[in-house]
C-alpha cells in the first residue's frame, strides 16, 4: 500500500510500465501525460454491454467520476489473500508504453508487453482485470514503424497527432470500461453458491478457480481482458444462477445523513431473490457478498449503491462474528460520505452536519475509530502468519485513512473543498504542501487554531499505527507505514518524534539492503523474461563450485542508494543534537588547503575556539546520542561504507568528545582507522576533513633579545639633538586625556630584523584521551618570504596544552603577515587554521555575548529544537551587532639588517656605585661593534629610580601648580645620570673600540639606574633608499647600574629677618664670626634683610658648609661652617632686598614640559592666586641668589645642597621686597637753642627721657614711577604711656609725584621709663584695606638718664 489517501478505496489502480527499449526521459514523458487523468467522469465511460458486465456501468447522464491511482509497483504476491477484502489494494488495469521505431515493430512490443504482464501478474491473481499497450510512433521514424498494422491488446499513437492528450483521455475511460465491465464477470462468480461459500471460508478469502466452479469457465479469460481501440471484444456472458440475497431494509444504518441530498446514479438494486438449485452455502452469511458489491460500487464511482450496499451488510455484521470485515464496511461508508460531499459542496466552506454543536467530520472519524478499534481486537481464527500480517496490514492502514482525514482538514484550514481535494487525490493539490512548508510553530498553532484539529490529536492519532503488530508487516509494507508516519510528524513540526521513526525506517531499510546484497544472492530477472545463467541444483539452489584451494572472488558491491540512507541517518541525528556531518570528504580535485576560521558554533570574530566553547550548553541526552551514534556506525557498516564510518566515527570525535566516555573515544578513534585502511587496501585513498576540532590554540611570536630588538625612530632624530624633556616628560606630555594617534603608534608593531632567527610559539590542544598524531604542522604566512621547515611527527598527550616552537627567517624586508597554521591529522589533508588577533571591538563583542549566555543560561526556556545549541546561538546572538571587517592577523615587519653593539669594558665593579646626596661621579663604558656593519649614530639615554614616581604623580594630575614646576624641575635640571659627549662620538667602523664617559650624581632616593646606548647605521648608499616619510631603526644596549645615596645634610626653617629688627648683640652670640664680618656692609638696615637656615648632620663625619651670595649691586659673599655630625647649625646671610616687576609676578607659574591646559586644582581667589604667584617668583629669585655647597672635613669629596625644599612664606616676603613707598622715622628733640635735634641713636634704637616733648618725623617717599595719593597710621607700643597730639590713622599725606618725599611730624612724650616701639604704615588710597604701599618701625629706648 504505497498510497494512504483518504479515499484510495474509491480509486482504481492503473499501472504504467515501459515496454521494450524505450529511453527512460522518453517513457517519463509519456507516463507523465497519462498520470494528469487522475479522474474520468462517468457520463465519458463508454457502455452497451448488457450482459452481468453492465452491472457495474454508469448511466449516460451520470454526473460523477472514476478516480484513478497510478501506482509505483503491484502489491507483493503475499498480499493475494486481500483481493476480494480489498480489491482497490491491487492493479486492476495496466498500460504499457512503447517507443515504436523502424528498428522495435509493433509485434515486437506487443509480444513484450504480455511477457512483461505475465511476469508481474502472480499466479492465480484475479487481478489486473484490462491491460492495454500504448505505442507512441518516434519523431525520427514517422512512416516507417509500421502502425498501420492492427494488433489485438496495443492502441498506435502516431507522432503527427496534434491533441495527444485528448484521445489518451479517451482511451482511459475505455480502459475503465473494461474494468467496469470485469468487476461484474467477477462478481457474478462471487455471488454463486460456491462463491459465496468460498468469500465467507476464511478471514482473507480468494476467489475460486474454474475446477470447482459449478459451471466451467471456458468461455473467456477471466480478469486478463486485453482490448484494442479497433475490434470490439465480446463478452462472455457467464450463466452462473444468482443467490438469494436478503435485504432487511432500503437504507442500512450509517447512510441516513447522506439520503436528503444524494443524487441516485444508477436505478441498479439488490438483485431479485431466486430460489436455488443447490443447498451449497445455504449457512453462509450474505454480509461479505454485500461488502464487496458495495467496493465495487465505490470504485465504480456509484456512491448511492455503494451506501445502500454498505448498510445492509452493517446490519449483518452487528452480530460481530465478523469484526475484520465490519471495519472494512466502516471505512467504504466514511469514504463514500466525503465522495458525496465533494460532489455536493465543491468550493464552499459550508458545514454539511445536520448538527450544529458538532464538526461536520465528526461522523467519519467516530466511525474510522470504530473501524480501527475493530480491527484492533479482531481474533485471528487461523495460526497462519499470513493472517497475523495483513490483518496488521488492514489495522494500519485504517489508522493512516483516519490520521489522513485529519491532516488534511488541519493542513487545508478546515472542512471545505481543500480539504476535499486534498482526501480524494493528496498529490493533485499544492496548497496543503504550501501551508504546512512553513514550520515555524506560529504557523503551526495558526493551522490548529482555524481548522480545529491540533496537532496532539494528528500525532495521537498517528501513533495508533505504531506497535508490536509492525513486526508482522513485510518489510516493504512496514517501510511504507513508517515513512508516512514519519512525514505526518515533520508536517506537524514533532522533529522529535519524526527522527525516533526515522530510526526505525533506517532500521527496515537496512534489512531490505542487507538481504538484497549477499554475495551469492540470485541474479534478477531481465525485463524480457530470461533466466539468470548460473550452477544451480535440480532443486533450484547454488551449486558452490569453487574447490578447496581456489581463490574466491568477491564481486562489486552496489553502492546505489547508500547516500539516500545515509541522509536519513544523518537528518534524524541532527534532531537529537548529533551532527554526523562535521567532518567531510576532501575534495580530490581541490588542492589547495581548505581554510577554517573556526567551527561553525564560534561568534565572528567569530571567534576564538576556546570561547566559543566556554559559550555552549549541553543539548540533548548524552546516552541517547552515544546510542544513536553507534547504530549510525553500524548502518554504515553493514551497507558497507567505509568512508561513512570513518566520517561518523570522526564527526562524533569531534564534536561529542566531551560526553564520550574513554571507552567510546578509543573505539571509535580505531573504527575510523580500520575503515581508511580498507579503503587504502582496495585501491581508493579518500581523505577526510581535519576533524580533531581546532587544535591551535595560541600562535604568538617569542620577543627579540632586548640588545637585538629593534626601535623605529623618525628621521627628524638625525636633524635635531635629543630633548631631555621629552625623554623625561614622555609620559606627561600628551595634553589630552585620550588621544588616539598615540594608541596607533609604532609601539604596537613587532620588528624583525631581516636574515636573523626568530622564534614562534604554537600551543596545540589534544582534547581526547587517546595521544592525537599530527603528521605535520607549519606556518601560513603572507608578505615577504619566509623560511621555515615544518614540524612533522608530532604526538601530544591526552588532555594536554603541547607547545610547538618553529623557527625562521624572513629574508626581504617588508610586511610579514601570519595568517595562522596548516596542520594535517592523521588520514586527513591538510587545513588552515586562522588566528586573527581579537580587537578591542572583538572582545567587546565577546564580553557581550557571552554575558548574553550567562543571562539566559538556565532562565530562559526554549521551544522544541530551538533549545539546540546552533539553534540557540543563533536566536539569541541575532540582536547583536557582527563585526563585518576583515580580521586582523599577527603582523610583523622586517626591517634591514642592522649592527650589534657590545660593553666590553667597564669602570664600575659588580654595576655598583655609592655616593653623597649632591656628589658627582664619572662611569666609563667601553664598547665593541661585534657586526660587519659600521655605525654612524650613537645616541645615551638614561633612566633611574626617581623618574618613575615623579611621572606618575605627574600625569595623575593631583598636584598643585607649584607643586608640578618643582617635581619636574627635580626632573629636568637635577638627573642622576647624564653625558657630556664632548668629542662627539658618531661613528664606530666594524670590530672598533670606544670609550664612553657618564655622569652619576648622587640623589636622594635614586636606588638604581639604566644607561641606554642606541645606536644605528643610518646611511646606507649600497642600498636601496628608504621611501621618504620616514622612519630608520636603530638598537639599544643597556647597562643597569645600582646607586646608593647617603642622605647626610638637611636644610630646614628658612627665615628672613628685616635688619632693622635685628639684635647685632644676639647674631654675634649664635653665629659664627664670618657673619659679623659682613655685617658692615649693611649701609642702610631699611634696605636689607638677614637670610637664615638650620643646617643638621645626620651622618656619622662632619661636613663643612658654604652658602654664597650672588647679588646684582653688592659683592659676592660666602659663609662657610663646619656642622659636626648628629648637630646642628644656623647660618645666616645678609641679602639685599629688591623688588621685581609688575610684569613679571602677574606671570602665571610656568611648566617646564610641553602641556597645554594645565587646570589647577585649588579653588584659589583672585587675591590668593595673586599672592602665590608673587611667592613663587621671589623664592625663584632668591634661590639664584643664594646657593650652598658641601665638602668633607678631611677629605675631597664635595657637592652640592639644594634649597628648593624650602618653602616662602607671606611674612618673608615682606621682608625681602622692597616697598613701593619709602617710610621714615626720626625722633627729633628741640635743643637748648630752640634748634630741632635728632636723640642719640645707639644700638638700633633712640635713648630718650620720660615726660620730654619729643617730635616724630615721618618722611614718606614714592619710589614708583605713577604718582599716588597715599594716607598714613601711626602705632605706639605701649600706647596707654605715650601722649600725642592730634589722630594717629589715616593721616592725609597727600598725592606724591614719582620721586617726591613729603614730611609729616607729630608731637608726642613718653609718661614713664622702658622699651617703646613706634610703627608707621603708608596706604594708597584706592587701595585694598589690608594693602600697604611701605611702613617702617623704631624702637626707643626711655630712661630716667636719658
Amino acid at each position: 500500500m504505497t498510497s494512504h489517501a483518504f479515499a484510495a478505496l474509491a480509486h482504481i489502480p492503473i499501472l504504467v510500465l515501459p515496454v521494450g527499449p524505450i529511453p527512460r526521459a522518453v517513457f517519463e514523458k509519456y507516463a507523465a501525460e497519462i498520470r494528469t487523468f487522475d479522474s474520468i467522469r462517468l457520463g465519458d465511460i463508454p457502455a452497451g454491454m448488457k450482459d452481468e458486465r453492465a452491472r457495474f456501468m454508469p448511466n449516460p447522464l451520470s454526473s460523477g467520476y472514476l478516480y484513478l491511482s497510478y501506482p509505483s509497483h503491484p502489491p507483493p504476491p503475499r498480499h493475494l489473500p486481500l483481493s476480494l477484502f480489498r480489491p482497490s489494494h491491487f492493479t486492476l488495469g495496466i498500460i504499457g508504453v512503447a517507443a515504436c521505431s523502424s528498428s522495435y515493430s509493433i509485434a515486437s512490443a506487443v509480444e513484450q508487453f504480455e511477457n512483461t504482464v505475465l511476469d508481474i501478474s502472480p499466479e492465480g491473481s484475479t487481478f489486473p482485470l484490462a491491460k492495454v499497450c500504448f505505442a507512441f510512433e518516434d519523431d525520427e521514424s514517422a512512416g516507417s514503424t509500421g502502425l498501420g498494422d492492427t494488433l489485438p491488446g496495443i492502441v498506435s499513437i502516431p507522432s503527427v497527432m496534434g491533441n495527444k492528450k485528448l484521445y489518451i483521455g479517451t482511451l482511459l475511460a475505455d480502459l475503465c470500461s473494461h474494468i467496469l465491465a470485469e468487476l461484474g464477470r467477477v462478481y457474478q462468480v462471487l455471488e454463486s453458491p460456491v462463491g459465496n461459500e468460498y468469500l465467507n471460508s476464511a478471514l482473507f478469502p480468494t476467489l475460486p478457480s474454474p475446477s470447482e466452479m459449478p459451471l466451467p469457465l471456458n468461455s473467456g479469460n477471466l480478469g486478463l481482458l486485453a482490448y484494442s481501440s479497433q475490434p470490439e471484444l465480446d463478452s462472455s456472458g457467464l450463466a452462473t444462477p444468482n443467490i438469494q440475497i436478503k435485504r432487511s431494509s432500503t437504507a442500512g444504518p450509517g447512510i441516513s445523513h447522506t439520503a436528503s441530498f444524494i443524487h441516485r446514479q444508477s436505478t441498479l438494486g439488490p438483485p431479485a431473490v431466486k430460489k436455488r438449485a443447490s443447498a451449497i452455502g445455504a449457512v453462509s452469511s450474505h454480509g461479505r457478498l454485500y461488502k464487496v458489491l458495495g467496493d465495487f460500487f465505490l470504485l465504480a464511482g456509484r456512491t448511492e449503491d455503494a451506501s445502500l450496499w454498505y448498510a445492509e451488510a452493517i446490519v449483518l455484521f452487528k452480530t460481530g462474528q465478523d469484526p475484520v470485515w465490519h471495519a472494512s464496511v466502516l471505512e467504504g461508508m466514511a469514504t463514500v460520505f466525503v465522495l458525496d460531499a465533494w460532489s455536493v459542496g465543491q468550493g464552499f466552506q459550508s458545514s454539511v452536519s445536520n448538527n450544529g454543536n458538532k464538526e461536520p467530520w465528526a461522523d467519519i472519524y467516530e466511525q474510522l475509530s470504530q473501524a480501527v478499534a475493530l480491527y484492533h481486537k479482531a481474533p485471528v481464527p487461523s495460526e497462519l502468519s499470513q493472517d497475523h500480517s495483513l490483518l496488521a496490514l488492514t489495522y494500519c492502514t485504517a489508522v493512516m485513512r483516519q490520521t489522513s482525514l485529519l491532516f488534511c482538514i488541519w493542513s487545508t484550514k478546515g472542512w471545505g473543498a481543500l480539504a476535499f481535494a486534498s482526501m480524494l487525490q493528496p498529490g493533485s493539490t499544492s496548497y496543503m504542501q504550501k501551508t504546512t512548508s512553513d514550520s515555524s510553530w506560529a504557523n503551526l498553532e495558526r493551522l490548529s487554531i482555524v481548522s480545529g484539529v491540533s496537532r496532539s490529536q494528528i500525532a495521537n492519532a498517528v501513533s495508533q499505527a505504531h506497535g508490536p503488530w509492525l513486526l508482522h508487516l513485510g518489510p516493504h509494507e512496514r517501510l511504507t507505514i513508517l515513512q508516512s508516519m514519519a512525514n505526518i510528524y515533520s508536517c506537524l513540526g514533532y522533529r522529535r518524534k519524526e527522527a525516533f521513526v526515522l530510526r526505525e525506517v533506517t532500521s527496515c531499510i537496512m534489512d531490505l539492503i542487507v538481504c538484497g546484497r549477499e554475495e551469492n544472492d540470485l541474479l534478477r530477472k531481465s525485463d524480457v523474461g530470461s533466466a539468470s545463467i548460473g550452477n544451480r541444483s535440480e532443486n533450484g539452489d547454488e551449486v558452490n563450485m569453487v574447490g578447496k584451494g581456489a581463490v574466491g572472488v568477491r564481486p562489486n558491491e552496489i553502492l546505489e542508494g547508500n547516500q539516500s540512507i545515509l541522509v536519513l541517518l544523518i537528518r534524524a541525528c541532527k534532531v537529537l543534537g548529533v551532527d554526523l556531518e562535521a567532518v567531510g570528504v576532501a575534495k580530490a580535485a581541490d588542492t589547495s588547503s581548505e581554510v577554517e576560521s573556526g567551527d561553525s558554533n564560534r561568534p565572528s570574530t567569530e571567534d576564538l575556539e576556546s570561547l566559543a566553547d566556554a559559550a555552549k550548553e549541553p543539548f540533548g541526552w548524552s546516552e541517547l546520542q552515544v546510542g544513536v551514534v553507534r547504530e549510525a556506525i553500524a548502518v554504515a557498516e553493514a551497507l558497507p561504507d567505509p568512508l561513512a564510518v570513518a566520517r561518523i566515527s570522526l564527526s562524533a570525535l569531534r564534536t561529542m568528545h566531551s560526553v564520550l566516555a574513554s571507552s567510546d573515544q578509543y573505539h571509535l578513534y580505531q573504527t575510523a582507522g580500520r575503515a581508511l585502511a580498507a579503503m587504502r587496501r582496495r585501491g581508493d585513498a579518500p581523505a577526510v576533513e581535519y576533524w580533531a576540532g581546532h587544535p591551535i590554540m595560541s600562535l604568538s611570536l617569542l620577543p627579540l633579545a632586548l640588545h637585538r630588538l629593534p626601535i623605529e625612530n623618525l628621521f627628524s632624530m638625525l636633524t635635531a639633538k635629543s630633548s631631555t624633556t621629552d625623554s623625561l616628560l614622555s609620559g606627561i606630555t600628551d595634553p589630552f586625556l585620550y588621544n588616539p594617534r598615540k594608541s596607533s603608534g609604532p609601539q604596537g608593531k613587532n620588528l624583525i630584523v631581516q636574515g636573523e632567527p626568530i622564534e614562534l610559539t604554537i600551543t596545540i590542544r589534544n582534547p581526547y584521551v587517546f595521544d592525537l598524531e599530527i603528521q605535520s604542522i607549519s606556518l601560513s604566512t603572507t608578505g615577504v618570504e619566509f623560511e621555515c621547515s615544518p614540524v612533522s611527527a608530532l604526538v601530544i598527550p591526552p588532555n594536554t596544552l603541547y607547545p610547538v616552537t618553529i623557527v625562521g627567517t624572513a629574508k626581504t624586508r617588508g610586511t610579514l603577515v601570519f595568517r595562522g597554521c596548516i596542520v594535517q591529522a592523521p588520514w586527513g589533508t591538510a587545513r588552515e587554521f586562522l588566528l586573527p588577533v581579537p580587537t578591542d571591538a572583538d572582545q567587546d563583542l565577546f564580553a557581550r555575548r557571552q554575558s548574553a549566555v550567562k543571562c539566559e543560561s538556565g532562565r530562559t526556556k526554549y521551544w522544541g529544537l530551538d533549545s539546540r545549541p546552533w539553534e540557540k546561538d543563533r536566536r539569541r546572538l541575532s540582536t547583536l551587532p557582527s563585526l563585518k571587517k576583515q580580521p586582523q592577523f599577527l603582523q610583523c615587519v622586517v626591517v634591514p639588517e642592522q649592527p650589534l653593539l657590545r660593553i666590553r669594558w667597564t669602570s664600575l665593579t659588580h654595576g655598583a656605585v655609592m655616593l653623597y646626596n649632591g656628589e658627582e661621579s664619572t662611569i666609563r663604558l667601553t664598547l665593541e661593534n661585534i657586526s660587519a656593519l659600521p655605525i654612524d649614530f650613537l645616541r645615551l639615554s638614561f633612566e633611574d629610580s626617581t623618574i618613575g614616581p615623579a611621572q606618575e604623580a605627574l600625569s595623575e594630575g593631583e598636584l598643585s601648580v607649584f607643586e608640578t614646576y618643582e617635581t619636574e624641575y627635580d626632573l629636568l635640571h637635577r638627573k642622576a645620570f647624564s653625558w657630556r659627549n664632548d668629542k662627539e662620538i658618531t661613528n664606530i667602523l666594524p670590530k672598533q673600540k670606544v670609550i664612553l664617559s657618564v655622569t652619576c650624581v648622587g640623589k636622594v632616593g635614586c636606588a638604581h639606574g639604566t644607561v641606554h646606548i642606541s645606536y644605528s647605521q643610518v646611511n646606507r648608499e649600497h642600498e636601496e633608499q628608504v621611501p621618504a616619510s620616514e622612519v630608520f631603526y636603530t638598537r639599544q644596549l643597556s647597562y643597569p647600574v645600582t646607586v646608593t645615596v647617603y642622605h647626610m645634610l638637611e636644610c630646614h626653617d628658612l627665615r628672613l629677618i628685616p635688619m632693622v629688627d635685628v639684635d647685632y648683640d644676639d647674631i654675634g652670640h649664635r653665629t659664627s664670626n664670618s657673619v659679623t664680618q659682613l655685617l658692615p656692609e649693611v649701609d642702610d638696615p631699611a634696605e636689607w634683610c638677614l637670610f637664615a637656615i638650620d643646617v643638621r648632620n645626620t651622618y656619622g663625619l662632619p661636613f663643612e658648609v658654604t652658602f654664597e651670595r650672588e647679588q646684582a649691586g653688592t659683592k659676592s659673599a660666602a659663609v662657610p661652617s663646619t656642622v659636626p655630625p648628629g648637630s646642628m647649625s644656623r647660618i645666616m646671610l645678609p641679602v639685599r632686598k629688591f623688588r621685581l616687576s609688575d610684569d613679571q609676578i602677574s606671570q602665571p607659574i610656568p611648566t617646564l614640559s610641553d602641556r597645554q591646559f594645565v587646570v589647577g586644582k585649588s579653588k584659589l581667589s583672585i587675591e590668593e592666586e595673586q599672592a602665590q604667584r608673587e611667592l613663587f617668583w621671589y623664592r625663584e629669585e632668591l634661590l639664584k641668589i643664594v646657593s650652598a655647597r658641601w665638602k668633607e672635613t678631611n677629605g675631597d669629596r664635595h657637592g652640592d645642597l639644594s634649597l628648593r625644599q624650602q618653602r616662602m612664606t607671606l611674612p618673608m616676603l615682606k621682608a625681602l621686597r622692597t616697598d613701593v613707598v619709602h617710610v621714615d622715622l626720626t625722633l627729633i628733640v628741640d635743643s637748648q637753642d630752640s634748634s630741632p635735634q635728632e636723640l642719640d641713636y645707639i644700638g638700633g634704637k633712640y635713648i630718650a627721657s620720660p615726660n620730654e616733648m619729643l617730635y616724630l618725623r615721618v618722611e614718606v617717599t614714592n619710589s614708583s614711577l605713577s604718582s599716588l595719593t597715599m594716607a598714613l597710621d601711626l602705632f605706639f607700643d605701649p600706647a596707654e604711656h605715650v601722649l600725642s597730639e592730634g589722630v594717629l590713622s589715616n593721616i592725609a599725606v597727600g598725592k606724591l609725584e614719582s620721586e617726591e618725599t613729603r614730611a609729616v611730624e607729630v608731637p608726642l612724650c613718653f609718661l614713664c621709663a622702658g622699651r617703646f616701639e613706634i610703627g608707621a604704615e603708608v596706604r594708597v588710597m584706592g587701595a585694598p584695606k589690608d594693602s600697604r604701599a611701605g611702613a617702617s618701625r623704631l624702637c626707643i629706648s626711655v630712661r630716667e638718664d636719658g
